[in-house]
């Protein structure tokens, strides 16, 4: 019969596999999302190039150079909720985290491939609601992951009010 100790020593073994699975699921969703999401990104298109922009909006090359820390900390954050989550409050954060990421990838499709800053202003409020409600539910499960996410949630708002004045300038 093994000692408690191996037994122990096994479970918490297990354990970590078992976490390094809600990071890899998190890190491969988020990695699948700024993929689909910067297939319709174009900010060389003469659309783009041609749309009245304000003064604020920062230089098309610092918009990878921010997302990509974002990117690292939402799966961070991601698999760390996932992996304190239990039963049904695992669910839902999945749940909520895939919606997240699904209207984070829809917004580049609706502003540039719609060509629309209006249809990319919805997406992006759509956005924010989810952000926030990523973060009520992953603070539920782990504050230090909805800490993560904070980040995160100012650029996307920082981002919304951007979008809303390229909708009311270019009308």
């Amino acid at each position: 019969m093994p000692s408690v100790s191996l037994v122990g020593e096994r479970d918490e073994a297990h354990q970590k596999r078992r976490r390094w699975r809600y990071y890899a699921a998190a890190s491969a969703a988020v990695t699948a999302t700024a993929a689909l999401g910067s297939v319709a990104v174009d900010p060389a298109s003469s659309w783009y190039r041609s749309l009245d922009k304000p003064a604020w909006q920062p230089p098309p090359q610092a918009f990878g150079v921010v997302w990509t820390p974002l990117y690292i900390s939402l799966a961070v954050a991601g698999g760390r909720a996932l992996g304190a989550a239990q039963g049904k409050d695992r669910v839902r954060v999945a749940a909520s985290l895939g919606t997240n990421l699904a209207l984070n990838a829809a917004w580049t499709w609706l502003f540039f491939g719609c060509r629309s800053p209006r249809a990319g202003l919805f997406g992006t409020l759509l956005l924010d609601f989810s952000n926030a409600e990523l973060i009520h539910r992953t603070w539920r499960v782990d504050r230090t992951a909805a800490k993560m996410l904070a980040p995160y949630a100012l650029w996307c708002a920082f981002a919304t009010g951007l979008n809303g004045s390229l909708a009311a300038r270019n009308r």
